[in-house]
């Protein structure tokens, strides 16, 4: 296995081989600075970067509610939050609500739509890491409370809420058991288990 040659106290992914640094040292912290605000330059850029993801047959089905610390969207997409997530999320800069159209103007499903937002965001997570923010995906919330407080149509449904912003220190998480997350070693499946068929 190789290490990433990557800064002192970085958490870059132990890989087989050399990968881009901005997906080695892409990581999902739960600490954030809460007092610092989100730098908007670098906010759009990463909604560009999930707009310019592919898509079936560029129907681009992907939707999102961006929501400020201190703004109202805020306060509903972060009452939304179960568990743990409402425990650490809100020290966030932004939470962002990554929602699908399930279906076309005409009423034909959309297939692919979640694979695509899931793209979307894949595409957001490592341009924000490239410009020094850090984002944290979260599946632990209320889907049917975040469509009525937004008042979605019947055919966009929330899928996935990340927090974005920049990185605090471990000790600034308010609980033992999420400070032990954040230092715990970072693992995966080698590839030889998720490939199946490497003809």
């Amino acid at each position: 296995m190789t290490i990433i040659d990557t800064p002192a106290g970085s958490r870059a992914a132990e890989t087989s081989t050399p990968i881009h640094p901005a997906l080695a040292e892409r990581w999902s912290p739960r600490s954030f600075q809460k007092a610092t605000p989100i730098d908007e330059s670098l906010l759009t850029a990463a909604l560009e970067a999930a707009r310019w993801a592919p898509s079936a047959a560029n129907s681009q089905p992907a939707r999102f509610i961006v929501a400020r610390r201190g703004s109202r969207a805020f306060e509903l997409v972060e009452k939304s939050l179960m568990g743990f997530n409402a425990v650490w999320a809100g020290s966030a800069a932004v939470l962002v609500v990554g929602a699908v159209e399930l279906s076309d103007a005409e009423g034909t499903p959309r297939r692919w739509a979640e694979y695509d937002l899931g793209q979307a965001l894949a595409h957001l997570s490592v341009q924000a890491h490239h410009d020094g923010l850090h984002v944290h995906q979260m599946g632990g919330f209320d889907v049917d409370a975040v469509k009525a407080a937004f008042d979605l149509p019947e055919n966009v449904v929330p899928v996935t809420v990340s927090a974005i912003g920049l990185l605090d220190t471990p000790d600034a998480l308010p609980d033992d058991t999420l400070r032990a997350r954040e230092v715990a070693p970072r693992t995966r499946l080698p590839l030889d288990e998720i490939v199946l068929v490497n003809e």
